[in-house]
This record gives structure tokens, C-alpha cells and sequence, in this order.
């Protein structure tokens, strides 16, 4: 059962009346980079500009769909983990959450949340899900944390364990903001056994062309980014316990198909923890 709050046409059209497709987004950049065709001529010429500034901006894109894979496989055939609460599901790709999980358990039932209102646009006709699980949409910011799982309790069950996404999504929250409190407000609510996974872009000295393509786009796009250090992103999961190997460039986490050579570093950098 598929149960999207973009399901009907009079909601879509009003979803389509907020896109503003005079300046870029970066929900639309990612998607142009991962070869996507939901963007248009501002995000793609905005895109390659980055892209000028960091060229290995787009394997970092790849890098952290293939973790979102390898994360999800692991959390459903290992942990048991069968619920997701995605907040920040950017448009659409190939291999979404519930797609991935329910893949392997058909009876996975996966709750999207992202305030863009192109990724909500193509939530009906891209976010289905196998008659067994179930999949929901929510038009929500990450800071309204109570409206957030008031709504996911209608779809999953907050006795049993979740797993709770925030791939490349805290990094629109400012320091003023209080990050840290924002993540530990969503994980303290969880149940034991529930499981944080987690991405961010990072700044580091190795990688100076990574901080010139981020203030290229806080000059020119929305939402504005905030960088954040390897220790920074590790702060994120304070309280929570780390799985191997700990918070690593995406490309390095448990990587698949590599015949033992380590891959190449990438500035976006996850981790999986485990809530006692």
C-alpha cells in the first residue's frame, strides 16, 4: 500500500505552483549529478560550475546513494531492521530506501520526508511500494521534529526498532541551530535497537576545492549549506553506539567489490550507529 499525501492532481499542481525554476536547488544539482532528468537549466548550469570548482563532486553523490545501499541491506539482512523514517529523501533515483529494503523484506514499510516540492511532485508516481509493505510521504521540515513522528506513527510502529536516515540533510541546519540537539531530539524518541544512519558533507585542508565549490553555492543557491568537520559529523552521533568502521568518507564504509584495494577518499562522510 502506498499512501502519499502527493496522490492527488490538485495537490500536485499546487506542489509545482512553489517550485521556483529561476534559481538553482540543491535537491536538483544532485539529481543532475547522479544522471537524473528532474532539474532544470539553472541546476545544471549551476551544477557544472561546482563541478568546475570540485570536479569530484559528482562521485561523492555516487558515493553516498551506493552507502545508503549498503547501509539499508545491512540494517534489514543482518539487523532485522523493517522501518525507515527517511527525512531529506531528495528526488527520486534508482535504489531508494524502500526499494532496497523491500527488495530483500517485501513487508518493509518506509515513511519519505522532504519539504521540496519537487521532490513531493513525484512522490506518487515514483515512490510505490510492494503490496505487502508500505510506503508515506511527508511535506515536513527536518526541525519539526514532533510533527515528523506524530505523522510517521501512522505507518510505523515506535515499539520496535526504525531506522532513522539523515543522508546529506543536516548539512542545511545551522550551528544556531543546534544540530547536535536537533539529531539527538529524533533519536531519543526511537526505541531500543533503532539504528541512526547518517551522511554530511565535510570540510577538511586535504580538500580546499570542496569548501570553494560550497561557497560558490551559498552565494547562489538554496537551501544555504553549513560544513562541518570529520569530528563535527562524529558529534552527531554522540550517545549512540558507532558500527565498524566508525564515521568514514561514504566510499570506505564496508565497501563491496573492491578486491581489498581501499577506494578513493570522498568529502562526504556517513556512519551507522546502533541506539542501546
Amino acid at each position: 500500500m502506498t499512501d502519499n499525501p502527493a496522490a492527488t492532481n490538485d495537490v500536485a499542481v499546487s506542489l509545482r505552483a512553489r517550485i521556483n525554476t529561476s534559481q538553482p536547488h540543491t535537491a536538483r544539482i544532485w539529481n543532475y549529478w547522479l544522471g537524473g532528468k528532474d532539474n532544470y537549466e539553472v541546476d545544471r548550469a549551476a551544477g557544472d560550475q561546482i563541478r568546475q570548482l570540485h570536479p569530484g563532486i559528482g562521485e561523492y553523490a555516487r558515493a553516498d546513494r551506493l552507502f545508503l545501499g549498503r547501509a539499508v541491506r545491512h540494517l534489514v539482512d543482518e539487523v532485522g531492521i523493517r522501518q525507515f523514517l527517511d527525512i531529506g529523501t531528495g528526488l527520486p533515483t534508482a535504489d531508494n530506501t524502500h526499494e532496497v529494503a523491500q527488495r530483500i523484506a517485501p513487508d518493509a514499510r518506509i515513511v519519505y520526508v522532504d519539504n521540496d516540492p519537487l521532490v513531493l511532485a513525484h512522490a506518487r508516481a515514483l515512490l510505490t511500494s510492494t503490496p505487502e509493505g508500505r510506503t508515506d510521504y511527508l511535506d515536513e521540515d527536518l526541525r519539526n521534529v514532533d510533527a515528523i513522528l506524530e505523522h510517521a506513527a501512522k505507518t510505523l510502529d515506535f515499539s520496535k526498532p526504525v531506522a532513522l536516515m539523515l543522508l546529506g540533510v543536516v548539512i542545511f541546519i545551522g550551528e544556531d541551530e543546534d544540530p547536535y540537539g536537533l539529531v539527538r531530539q529524533l533519536t531519543d524518541r526511537l526505541p531500543s535497537g533503532s539504528h541512526l544512519v547518517l551522511s554530511h558533507t565535510i570540510t577538511s585542508p586535504s580538500m580546499p576545492d570542496v569548501d570553494d565549490a560550497v561557497k560558490f553555492w551559498n552565494e547562489h543557491g538554496t537551501p544555504k549549506l553549513t560544513q562541518r568537520t570529520p569530528e563535527d559529523v562524529t558529534r552527531l552521533f554522540d550517545g549512540l553506539e558507532l558500527l565498524e568502521p566508525g564515521v568514514v568518507s561514504c566510499s570506505r564504509w564496508r565497501p563491496e567489490g573492491t578486491d581489498g584495494a581501499e577506494p578513493e577518499e570522498v568529502a562526504m562522510f556517513g556512519g551507522v550507529a546502533r541506539k542501546a
